[in-house]
């Protein structure tokens, strides 16, 4: 029982199937986990009814020998920004308190549709607009690694206190809430969404898997959205063999989301690669930029080294307009935002202001009331854009730049190169305290700029976390793929994540009751850090 937790989605499915344990035990010792790391904050809504009365069903069907695939029995989490019948959906915002969906999101159905236990929706920033995970109505997530034995050891800090600590570290963002839960062992997968980076982003600060899919793999149909035409469902995970087993699970056309692709999609098996010498790998010159701390860029630099020690072709490409994704994503993000949020009127669902002096007055005391300040200045910038006397020489320009950036990832996959290597952040996590004092647009451009382009251009890409920082913190690596060649993405990112065998979080309520959790916590055999 104990090994549970740190074991990969196969082998908690096998050890289901041989009744080593139920999905009841699996449920409640999650539960009790979740409970004991309250203080993280990963969890707006802890379904505990719910995922107690799914693992009961679930242990019928694996009694009667009718288990319904790998996720029968796993407890996932899922993001508070995808719709969940009869579960309030809030995307950590007074605008949403209280909303209550009549339906499932297509992913969330295709989940339950597996078996999977439901143990409750996740923290995040408001409307998924942000980096950190700390502009949400119901307070910042925490990382686990700001209770690591690593971090702690490092920085020769006492074991924490819940109210007398400072100095913890943000998830990232804005899927951080989904983050913190898998790190945290509360859940063996969850889902993210991802615009910009708001998955990979917090998979690489809280030492994860994190799977930003190709735009139309999987279906956006009850996720709440932020930018129709960049958004995309994400993936959280321990492993690279995990995010496959949910991805192939999610993928495939859904009729209620016109932008999924048209043919059926099989299920992901990744096959051991062993040999990487007929892989070419690209490094863009333009990512190696000022800003990138000496760690990550070491690290970037050694983990090409042994893509080439092991036989790989390492070549510098370039992506000539990258440097303009910073600026397009703005105008883009903000106008479709400026679309989206218009929906909240205070007429049709949640909040509403009590204000009835007129229907003017009534909108604008709703939404003063319901969004903070990031989502009206980013719905403030979005309109300013739109304006009739604004609309070719921003939006449209901005368009325009969005092809370029897109050609330019085209025009690099066809001189031969199989992925691209980058960083996924510029460092490892830094203090809450010190993320805050800049505002939500500058740590946004700034944290994202290594995933914005991927979402502009519709791609695959994966965060890897490779090593941790002298501070005892993770750093992860990305890797973007071709268009809709997912799995070959992943089987390139498996054998990558075997080389580094990067160690797990090491946390004092792991440790104290369930400390056989860590015998899958090899630290690196291989390590990039040496």
């Amino acid at each position: 029982m104990k090994t549970m937790l740190g074991r990969t989605l196969r082998e908690v499915s096998a050890a289901l199937k041989q009744g080593q344990i139920t999905p009841t035990e699996l449920c409640q010792k999650c539960l009790s986990l979740i409970k004991k790391t309250k203080y993280l904050n990963a969890y707006i809504t802890v379904t505990e009814e719910v995922a107690l009365k799914q693992a009961e069903e679930s242990e019928k069907r694996y009694k009667n020998g009718q288990s319904l695939g790998v996720l029968d029995g796993i407890p996932i989490a899922i993001k508070d920004n995808f719709s969940t019948s009869g579960i309030e959906t809030t995307c950590a915002s007074n605008m949403l308190k209280g909303y209550v969906p009549p339906y499932n999101a297509t992913v969330v159905q295709k989940l339950l549709d597996q078996g999977a236990l439901l143990m409750g929706k996740t923290n995040l920033d408001e409307f998924a607009m942000g980096s950190g995970s700390t502009d949400s109505v119901f307070g910042p997530v925490k990382n686990p690694w700001s209770y690591s034995k690593q971090y702690r050891e490092r920085r020769r800090q006492k074991p924490h206190g819940e109210n007398e600590d400072s100095n913890w570290v943000i998830t990232g963002g804005s899927s951080g809430g989904s983050a913190a839960a898998v790190s945290a062992f509360t859940c063996f997968a969850a889902l993210g969404s991802d615009t910009g980076g708001s998955t990979r982003n917090p998979a690489a600060l809280c030492g994860l898997v994190g799977v930003k899919p190709s735009y139309g793999l999987v279906s956006r149909h009850g996720l709440i959205p932020l930018v129709n035409s960049m958004d995309a469902p994400g993936i959280l995970t321990r492993y690279v063999d995990d995010a496959a087993v949910v991805l192939g699970m999610l993928a495939g056309h859904d009729p209620k989301d016109s932008t999924t692709v048209q043919d059926p999609v099989k299920p992901f098996t990744l096959p051991s690669l062993t040999d990487v010498s007929k892989l070419c790998i690209g490094i863009p010159k333009e990512y190696l930029v000022p800003e990138l701390s000496s760690e990550v860029r070491s690290l970037w630099s050694k983990a090409a080294d042994l893509f080439e020690s092991e036989g790989a072709k390492v070549v510098e490409v370039s992506l000539p307009h990258i440097s303009y994704s910073i600026v397009c994503y703005h105008v883009l993000c903000t106008s479709e935002v400026a679309s989206n949020m218009a929906r909240f009127d205070g007429l049709q669902y949640g909040h509403r202001c009590d204000i009835d002096v007129s229907t003017e007055a009534m909108y604008a005391a709703t939404r003063r009331e319901g969004f903070n300040e990031v989502v009206r200045g980013r719905i403030l910038s979005g309109n300013f854009f739109l304006l009739k006397e604004n609309y070719e020489n921003y939006f449209i320009k901005a368009q325009k730049v969005r092809r370029l950036i897109a050609n330019d990832f085209v025009n690099v996959f066809n001189s031969g190169v199989d992925v691209l290597l980058t960083p996924t952040t510029l460092s490892a996590a830094v203090p809450y305290l010190e993320f805050i004092k800049e505002d939500n647009r500058t740590r946004s451009a700034q944290d994202d700029i290594f995933t914005q382009a991927v979402n502009m251009a519709g791609l695959p890409a994966v965060n890897i976390p490779v090593a941790l920082s002298n501070q005892g913190l993770p750093i992860g690596l990305q890797f973007i793929g071709r268009a809709f060649c997912d799995q070959q993405l992943l089987t390139i990112a498996k054998w990558f994540e075997k080389q580094v065998e990067f160690p797990v979080t090491q946390l004092q309520e792991l440790m104290d009751d369930c400390s056989s959790v860590l015998e899958n916590g090899k630290l690196a055999s291989m390590s990039l850090k040496q």
